[in-house]
């Protein structure tokens, strides 16, 4: 079997492969993990295969040409439904999210929309009314979310990459759990055009994706000014460098590190900042208390507001339809007032401005991508207090306007996946990713014939 990297991809085209027996390797280890939980719509597997036949002589000029890849389902793909995760939502979109558009232009494949926590509002990957995708590492363990099936279906090398959103870490979070990576771009840079939104103002489409190399070739494609997106703006991007030296590293102190308890995964997070120390760089322990300020806002104040401007209509006819949890989280819009609102922004602005002179004393951040770990039955007992703690460190990111890349580093102690996230101004996408080919390289995945990615 093939990986599914864009490199063995490349590789194995160049020896003659042809796309239709890639797409028909994806079908068939689809059929193999056999879990319904990852689509919500998988696509035909006939019409996925003419398409791949269609592709005619490699095109250079296509970068993703050949390469399979999911969406989830709050973004649209021409002939097949867009529900986000809700039976009664459900719409047939007549043409593709410009996102979506940008990548098939590019020559990539779709070969189906992947399951999420509803409307985007969670980030365990278990509030779904679809069923839940099993971690591709541990059952037991939540797959992390909103873009759970995009997780574990790259996870499990059923795709190159896939797509997911986010607004509170729901591109980053899943790819902590699966141990892949999560890239979440400078907002404005992918057109959020032909999505359900959740909280418009401060969300993006993310990419999963094997590697960071994969992430990043993926971003650069997608990464086109959309006139049509009033939140759009140009973003210059460029191909990866050499890694850069000397830069300074902002990190939690240890006075304000939050992981809950769990020493273990205090103890991965400093061996990963031992290797970017061991790369030369120099590690600067700063206060987090603001930026876990800015994080709270976003599930209490004016954003929760922004939530139900999407689904206030299904709210006020037809409740049941969404998910109690998801229904108990939105809601609590109805509590705030446009005076609320103001007085969020205001506080917002007020803490922005106290991070500003500890973010100038450093070129980025590294944080965990997750402060620890959480079972499907943890969240069973409790569907809030988990899921608002994965949120640690990933939250307070967009309100801020930085960009984001979550990257597997050595496993932990005890098996399960490290991973460490690395936090830039808006435009850093490139430098981060430099920034984690090292610590990439570092957690010695083995990315066997699937393309899974294993510990």
């Amino acid at each position: 079997m093939t990986p599914l990297t864009l490199d063995a991809l490349a590789d194995a085209y160049a020896r003659g492969t042809a796309p239709a027996d890639i797409i028909a390797q994806v079908y068939a280890r689809i059929r193999e993990v056999n879990d319904p939980g990852i689509f919500i719509t998988l696509r035909d597997e006939a019409d996925a295969l003419a398409e791949a036949k269609a592709l005619g002589a490699h095109d250079p000029d296509k970068p993703l040409w050949g390469v399979p890849f999911a969406v989830k389902d709050n973004i649209d793909v021409a002939g097949l439904p867009t529900t986000a995760a809700c039976p009664a939502w459900e719409y047939q979109p007549e043409q593709d999210a410009f996102a979506v558009a940008r990548l098939r232009e590019a020559g990539a494949i779709v070969i189906g929309k992947t399951n999420l926590d509803q409307f985007a509002t969670g980030l365990v990957g278990v509030r779904s009314p679809y069923g839940v995708p099993k971690n591709a590492l541990d059952p037991l363990i939540v797959p992390g979310g909103s873009s759970s099936g995009s997780g574990v279906a790259v996870a499990q090398g059923m795709v190159s990459f896939a797509l997911g959103t986010d607004t509170a870490g729901s591109g980053r979070v899943p790819a902590a759990l699966n141990n892949i990576v999560g890239l979440k771009p400078t907002l404005g840079s992918w057109s959020a055009s032909g999505s359900v939104p959740a909280c418009r103002s401060v969300e993006t489409i993310s990419v999963l994706a094997l590697t960071v190399a994969d992430a990043h070739a993926v971003f650069r494609v997608g990464a086109v000014y959309d006139a049509a997106d009033c939140y759009a703006k140009p973003v210059q991007t460029r191909a990866l460098t050499a890694a850069p030296t000397a830069l300074r590293v902002g990190v939690p102190d240890a006075a304000s590190l939050r992981c809950f308890g769990d020493s273990v995964q205090e103890a991965s997070f400093a061996a990963s900042l031992a290797l970017l120390e061991a790369a030369g760089h120099s590690i600067v322990p700063m206060d987090f208390t603001p930026f876990y300020d800015v994080a709270d806002m976003l599930y209490n104040g004016a954003w929760v507001a922004e939530r139900h401007s999407v689904i206030d209509e299904l709210l006020a006819t037809n409740p049941d339809a969404v998910l109690p949890v998801t229904r108990q989280i939105i809601s609590k819009a109805n509590t705030l007032s446009a005076t609320d609102a103001f007085r969020g922004f205001y506080r917002l602005k007020e803490l922005a401005r106290a991070v500003e002179a500890p973010l100038s004393g450093v070129d980025l951040l590294c944080v965990p991508s997750i402060p620890t770990f959480y079972s499907v039955a943890d969240l069973q007992a409790d569907p809030v207090t988990p899921n608002a703690n994965l949120g640690t460190y990933t939250n307070f990111v967009n309100l801020l306007d930085m960009s984001a890349l979550a990257v597997p580093v050595p496993p932990r102690s005890d098996g399960r996946p490290g991973s460490v996230t690395l936090l830039g101004q808006a435009g850093d996408d490139a430098l981060l990713a430099e920034m984690a080919l090292g610590l990439e390289s570092a957690g010695n995945r083995s990315l066997g014939a699937t393309g899974w990615a294993r510990p």
